[in-house]
């Protein structure tokens, strides 16, 4: 197959890896939407994406069309500190599994998930793509970004030496329905959601967010970046990454009192400094998404207001992983 040229996924048909996930599943409803022939799945208790010889089998046999490779083994900052093996192994596997079981089978085009992690803890800010690899990780999360980098340099590979058409794309900080509200292993935005929600039922003066708060990042609604995923997959093809963010970026603190009126919580927030920042800044430069013609829907506000929407619908039976 050619690369280049736009791809139509119309009546193709597509696996979601992770489709269960916050992005698979926002993914998944994207699709929906896109008129393709079927869209290809496998839970946990079919398919163990760590298994290489289960996953070959299982393209191989289902033959899809293209694929989003959107699972991953994820979480904070704490998570990303407690777990450092699992988070390394579990997504350099993932990545090479998916990935090269989907060069055996010839799927016609790939897009691999990444991550803003993949960039240096001192990145130039708006991170522009060609920032890859020009400086040290951040320590709290350089095992996952070492495994998504793994996943960008193996599409690279299987492109360069097979013609594969395997791209990758790097969204900024996601939430939305469908997220991770596990009090410790969460990320920034539904950890603190769950305390703002928490503190107002029980009636307290206040709740704690970890850090300084003046910790900088760029977040997107999940639908937004599913959006973002699928025009890329039809219109983008180069060997290189591409971003996917809002091209605008806050405090951790103004993000957390926005949470905080959107929960209806009106006491006081205040910082445990005992806790890691993390990257100083993280905001995305989308120039070369937005110069294709994708921009995002959702602001932060209206954002928000949707994923707590979803949150109260589904608190009672979220899960604590």
């Amino acid at each position: 197959m050619a690369l280049g040229g736009t791809y139509e996924l119309r009546g193709k048909r597509v696996w979601v890896a992770g489709h269960r996930g916050m992005v698979g599943s926002a993914i998944m409803r994207r699709l929906a939407r896109e008129g393709v022939a079927e869209i290809l799945t496998a839970d946990r208790d079919t398919l163990d994406l760590l298994d290489q010889r289960a996953v070959h089998d299982w393209v191989a046999n289902a033959r899809p069309d293209a694929a989003f490779i959107a699972a991953a083994r994820v979480g904070g900052i704490h998570a990303n500190n407690a777990y450092p093996a699992e988070f390394l192994y579990q997504n350099l596997m993932i990545a090479a599994n998916c990935i090269h079981a989907a060069h055996e089978a010839e799927v016609e085009k790939l897009l691999f998930l990444g991550s803003s992690c993949i960039y240096p803890k001192h990145a130039d800010q708006p991170m522009r793509e060609d920032a890859l690899l020009t400086g040290p990780l951040e320590p709290t999360n350089e095992w996952y970004a070492v495994a998504k980098i793994a996943g960008i340099k193996l599409c690279q590979a299987y492109r360069r030496q097979h013609g594969r058409d395997f791209i990758s794309a790097m969204p900024t900080n996601l939430y939305g329905p469908g997220d991770n509200y596990h009090r410790e292993n969460s990320h920034v935005i539904p950890a603190i959601m769950r305390k703002a929600h928490d503190a107002k039922l029980a009636g307290a003066d206040s709740f704690e967010i970890w850090g300084t708060g003046r910790a900088m990042r760029d977040f997107m609604h999940a639908d937004d970046c599913a959006d973002a995923l699928v025009f890329i997959m039809r219109n983008y093809s180069e060997a290189g990454h591409i971003n996917v963010g809002t091209g605008e970026d806050v405090t951790v603190e103004q993000m957390a009192r926005t949470v905080a009126d959107v929960v209806g919580f009106e006491g006081a927030i205040t910082k445990d400094t005992s806790r890691p920042d993390g990257t100083p800044r993280k905001l995305m430069d989308d120039t070369r998404l937005r110069a294709m013609g994708w921009t995002p829907r959702f602001d932060l506000k209206s954002g928000l207001e949707d994923a707590y929407s979803w949150f109260l619908a589904h608190r009672d039976g979220l899960r604590e992983r």
